[in-house]
């Protein structure tokens, strides 16, 4: 490539002070002067491309974005072999976050300049943050041999050799780096980071013996100061090298530091050769004799002791769960039955602990624990029975017996009327029987014992919400944001509380202010984009302060982000509003659904007045966020909901491995996308995440009772093979009557039955489809509030309104603690006295 200069890049020598003033104006913000320099310099050269560059990024910076950008793309048409212009159109791309773009600019630029160390900088940290693991190894390696005298730039390289999979260069890199440190004291953090990695190199290798030697020479030397990571990696080490007594003991020192620490017990344990995870029968006695070891030795620590009830069963499992139980009881411990609800999954075991504690009902009853003063107590102290009644008002209501919770709770609050968790507690077993509004109320009466406690008006939040009372939910909520923000809402969206905009976009949606909602949602997938973003700024940090162990966690953090709950949750309810969006009546798979179950369907509006909604005038309801789109009208006018849908989804696809309900929302995008392989795909790993799971069993009825033959051969065929592979070659009436066969008495598992059951029959089969959901109030199936309620709206499509209302009157006689299902002049009416009730307090 020619490096000659054009001569409409040359300036005059007057004209060249004036651009070198425009990049330092530019560089301390001095914006407006530097439009006039600019406008100087282009009066006589006025195709001067570098300048209209530097113009467009002032202006760009002023907020002028559309004018700012016209102007760089014409300065780099006038001179596409300047490396300003490329540099210079990176910086606005990188502005607006836009790495890839940003990325080509700057590779062009060093088209012309390969060995600008600014661009190339900021290039290798771009390929950092795109994950551009080859391209990376290249720029740092030219970083090296343009600047070998920085210390920085070897150990750059190693880590960039280590992200692309190439330890034994980034080893010998780093080795050759340390070859260069001389005369460093004791106690440098940078040199303790290197030495880590070092370590972390050489077990990368498989290199083990070595990096044992390297922990334990320069433990002596001081050289390494994270004392708990070199013992964690010693430990761990030796394990892998087969030295089992010495892990033994690494990890017994580890535990004498942290007693609690159940990652510990199960290191040491495998040094043993035992595991707590599905143990042998023949293995359990050693497990428990080692765990009982330890107990005793650790009297004050709870984790041994809880471990053991795990591996424990029969008799055992009764004489070590009885004294742990009752010392939860004696010290008062609100999270003891969160403790030990694990043990639930073993019908035995449920049924253990809970006759323990009603003999200590009993006993502490009939003993008369329950009024005795300190003054004269023989035995228990009171506070023990208030415990025993608290647990057992929990144990009650996470097994659905709401009545004998709610009696429980009422005793615990005769013997100590003003406790917050027993009133908590209250509440949430009025939740959990569908009660919301007598749950708000409690949750209030719970607050109010403690105005100024954040966990107690946060918790109250949440039920107003759930209640339909967003606006005194942001009163509570605004007690503790900043007293000069617009609202509380905006401020928490500030500081990025996902709970709160989770919270409310499911409020929202409750009310079906699906506007609103879909901006809740997206403000959370925006707080991720902006976690997304951070990792960008530590690069630079991290190579300052050699702080690269730290720094490589979190790019192993930020691989994995998308897969958080949090996230996940957000997008699943997202995409779940954009499908409503496109099942409009202008959809053509909403017309085919209407047309096969005989029902229309009404596209969502950003605005109605719905059942749940707090005061019959939500649409004067404050909005939930700032901005030109607070109601989020653009979201909800989006001309490919389908499109959002999938953009949102696909970016957690590789992430997600124990969400069955992701893969389900994937499905239903995928189907009506006509995107039939993907659907398939997707349907497939929600089946092998949870084969008998009711949503996937729907969707299975769905996509195989579907014909495929207009699709290519070839896709037909593989969607083909798929789909036998997910229902047998069978009838579908069959395959459904099977999975009911094998969850007789599953709530939903036979609403799932009952929905597939349309699917297959449509209008023809509503009979039996009643009959079906009628199974739910049998006396023999265990039906609970959240599936009684799907099935109330299911009804209510197939069925018609008297089915419908004939089934509410049922579901509210099998449920008589369960508000939603009252009829909707008896819900406002109940309503407006919790309205009332939390209103008095403001």
């Amino acid at each position: 490539m020619s490096t000659s200069i054009p001569p409409k890049r040359v300036l005059p020598q007057k004209e060249a002070a004036l651009f070198r003033t425009l990049l330092q104006m530019y560089e301390t913000k001095l914006y407006k002067k530097g439009v006039k320099t600019a406008d100087t310099i282009l009066k006589k050269f006025p195709e001067h491309g570098e300048t209209l560059c530097m113009k467009g990024l002032i202006l760009h910076s002023m907020d002028r974005r559309e004018e700012g950008l016209e102007l760089i793309r014409k300065g780099v048409r006038l001179d596409l072999t300047s490396h300003i212009v490329w540099h210079v159109y990176g910086i606005a791309h990188k502005s607006e976050k836009n790495y890839e773009e940003t990325l080509k600019c700057y590779l062009q630029a060093l088209k012309f300049d390969k060995e600008n160390l600014n661009i190339l900088r900021e290039a290798a940290q771009l390929q950092l943050q795109l994950r551009h693991y080859e391209a990376h190894v290249e720029s740092r390696n030219t970083l090296l041999r343009l600047r070998p005298q920085l210390r920085q730039n070897w150990f750059a390289l190693a880590i960039a050799y280590y992200l692309n999979g190439d330890d034994a260069r980034a080893l010998a890199v780093l080795q050759q780096f340390e070859g260069t440190l001389k005369n460093i004291a004791d106690g440098d953090v940078e040199l303790s980071d290197i030495l880590l990695f070092h370590v972390k190199l050489l077990e990368a290798q498989g290199d083990y013996a070595t990096a044992i030697a390297l922990l334990e020479g320069k433990r002596d030397e001081h050289r390494i100061l994270d004392r708990v990571a070199i013992r964690l990696t010693r430990a761990r080490l030796l394990g892998k090298v087969g030295r089992v007594e010495d892990a033994r003991d690494s990890w017994s020192l580890l535990l004498q530091r942290n007693p609690d620490s159940y990652d510990h017990y199960r290191d040491y344990l495998a040094s043993e050769g035992l595991s707590l995870d599905n143990p042998p029968p023949e293995t359990k006695s050693r497990l428990l004799e080692i765990l009982d070891r330890f107990a005793s030795l650790y009297p004050r620590a709870s984790a041994p002791r809880r471990l053991a009830l795990d591996v424990a069963e029969g008799d055992t499992f009764r004489s070590l769960v009885a004294p742990y139980v009752v010392s939860g009881l004696r010290r008062g411990s609100p999270s003891l039955f969160s403790d030990i609800k694990t043990l639930y999954r073993d019908d035995i075991k449920r049924a253990i602990v809970e006759d323990i504690v009603l003999r200590i009902r009993e006993e502490l009853a009939a003993s008369n624990a329950v009024a005795a003063t300190p003054q004269e107590k023989a035995g228990e102290a009171p506070t023990t029975y208030l415990w025993t009644v608290y647990f057992l008002s929990q144990h009650f209501s996470y097994l659905g017996r709401y009545e004998k919770a709610l009696a429980m709770v009422n005793e615990a609050m005769e013997h100590t009327p003003a406790l917050p968790e027993i009133l908590m507690m209250k509440a949430r077993i009025l939740k959990r029987a569908g009660d919301t509004f007598g749950a708000a109320e409690w949750m209030e009466k719970a607050r109010r014992l403690d105005g100024q406690d954040r966990f107690l008006n946060g918790k109250c939040a949440k039920y107003l919400m759930r209640s339909g009372n967003i606006d005194a939910a942001n009163k509570r909520l605004g007690l503790f944001t900043k007293k000069d923000s617009v609202s509380p809402g905006i401020d928490l969206e500030e500081m990025q509380s996902v709970a709160y905009l989770q919270q409310e976009g499911d409020a929202w949606l409750r009310q079906n202010k699906l506007g609103r909602s879909l901006k809740r949602y997206h403000n959370i997938l925006k707080i991720f984009d902006d976690f997304e973003d951070d990792q960008f700024d530590f690069y630079a940090y991290s190579l300052r302060k050699f702080t690269f162990n730290a720094y490589l966690e979190l790019l192993a953090f930020e691989d994995r982000l998308r897969g958080h709950s949090a996230y996940i949750s957000a997008a699943t309810a997202a995409a779940k509003i954009y499908l409503k969006l496109h099942d409009g009546p202008e959809s053509p798979h909403a017309d085919d659904q209407a047309g096969k179950h005989g029902r229309k369907k009404k596209r969502p509006e950003a605005s109605t007045n719905g059942a749940n909604s707090a005061n019959g005038k939500a649409s004067e309801s404050p909005v939930p966020s700032g901005g030109a789109d607070a109601e989020g009208r653009d979201l909800l006018s989006t001309k490919e909901p389908l499109q959002q849908a999938y953009s949102i989804l696909s970016r957690s696809d590789g992430l997600i491995r124990n969400h069955p309900e992701f893969w389900v929302v994937t499905f239903d995008v995928a189907l009506r996308r006509a995107k039939y392989l993907q659907a398939a795909r997707a349907l497939q790993t929600a089946k092998s995440l949870h084969s008998d799971d009711p949503e996937i069993h729907v969707r299975v009825v769905e996509f195989t009772s579907r014909d495929f033959s207009t699709s290519e051969a070839r896709v037909a065929k593989t969607i083909e093979r798929i789909a036998s592979e997910l229902a047998p070659r069978q009838s579908l009436e069959q395959y459904n009557a099977e999975y009911l066969q094998r969850h007789p008495n599953n709530p939903p598992a036979i609403l799932a039955a009952a929905r597939a059951l349309h699917l297959i029959k449509g209008a023809e089969g509503s009979e039996d489809t009643r009959s079906l959901i009628w199974q739910l109030l049998h006396p023999e199936c265990i039906a609970d509030v959240k599936t009684c309620l799907a099935a109330f709206a299911f009804i209510g499509e197939v069925c018609g309104e008297d089915i419908q209302e004939e089934f509410r009157k049922s579901c509210s006689a099998r449920f008589p603690l369960a508000t939603i299902f009252l009829r909707p002049k008896e819900q406002e009416d109940r309503r407006k006295v919790i309205n009332a009730f939390t209103e008095s307090a403001e």
